[in-house]
């Protein structure tokens, strides 16, 4: 099980690291980085399908709030708007 556990965290930092755009790949695999070993199995399910949501959409909601998709219903986003590089 903890093999499972650490390849799934490998995919998930692979997700937030190629993104489409450096600026993505930058501040995502940052805070993936940052937080992957802190968080619980549930956390880690929730920051999957966090990275589901589309660059723009993670991006407006960071830069300025704006709350599509309920981005904002997921358990990471708090985390994640707090998060600063």
């Amino acid at each position: 099980m903890p093999e499972e556990l650490e390849i799934f965290k490998k995919k998930l930092l692979y997700r937030a690291s190629y993104r489409g755009t450096k600026e993505m790949d930058i501040l995502l695999s940052s805070f993936v980085k940052l937080y992957i070993d802190k968080f619980t199995n549930t956390q880690l399910k929730e920051l999957e399908r966090f990275l589901h949501y589309e660059d723009e959409i993670i991006l407006n909601f960071y830069n300025y709030g704006i709350i599509n998709k309920n981005i904002d219903k997921n358990g990471i986003s708090k985390i994640f708007k707090e998060f600063k590089i």
